[in-house]
């Protein structure tokens, strides 16, 4: 049926766009366009438009009300186009996404001392992607903070979790998460992104099929209306 099946997708698309939004939410320090959030939003939207409409198109197929799967018919179609629109804008923030982190996360580093808010954000960026400054783990090397301890060590969120003795020191760069958390928080959004645009372009599909079975529905109550007198008389 054309509404339990809006229901559920408007059950899924809430679970994707509550998904994206609270990834963002996470790192949301390091990115400049909060407009990357609108793909999520739209998402959102047409979830709970789904869902009412969808308990409408019960009714109406149900009932087979030829004007209920007209209007049923065309609010699909506005949410179809919504969903192209989301899938077109996620495309577009995908690609933004490289440029949003570069240009922020390299000053939010710099203000890094060790108990401010921006040391707990690139502490917890640190450890939860298993990275080590804005490139690679030597960036720390030009910081204020660096140059103020004069220990040659980077802070201990750089440390690999196995190493449970390790001081953060150079020295030892075998005990350090080398690899940079550009790169890695680039590739975690965009892999987030690109999950969502499948899941809208899935659903972007099933609305289509379900415009289809909508029309299919209308054009059978209007071949099940009433026959001509005459037709049934001289037959």
């Amino acid at each position: 049926m054309t509404g339990t099946r809006s229901v559920a997708a408007a059950a899924g698309l809430s679970y994707v766009g509550a998904y994206v939004i609270n990834t963002y939410k996470n790192y949301d320090n390091f990115l400049q366009d909060k407009y990357a959030l609108l793909p999520a939003m739209i998402i959102i939207c047409i979830a709970v438009i789904m869902f009412i409409i969808g308990l409408i198109g019960c009714c109406a197929t149900f009932r087979e009300s030829r004007v209920g799967l007209g209007l049923f018919l065309a609010i699909i179609l506005i949410i179809f186009v919504a969903e192209v629109s989301a899938f077109v804008l996620g495309f577009v923030y995908r690609e933004k996404v490289k440029t949003d982190v570069q240009g922020t996360m390299r000053s939010v580093f710099e203000k890094y001392d060790g108990n401010n808010p921006e040391s707990s954000v690139v502490n917890y960026l640190q450890e939860q992607l298993h990275c080590c400054g804005v490139k690679n783990y030597s960036d720390w090397t030009t910081t204020q903070w660096f140059n103020s301890t004069g220990n040659n060590s980077v802070p201990l969120s750089c440390c690999r979790q196995e190493m449970k003795n390790c001081t953060g020191h150079l020295d030892q760069p075998q005990e350090l998460n080398t690899r940079g958390c550009a790169d890695e928080l680039e590739s975690g959004l965009q892999g987030v992104i690109s999950y969502a645009m499948l899941v809208i372009l899935g659903f972007a599909i099933v609305k289509f099929f379900g415009m289809l079975s909508v029309c299919v529905l209308t054009c059978r109550r209007e071949d099940s209306g009433y026959q001509p007198l005459y037709s049934g008389v001289f037959a």
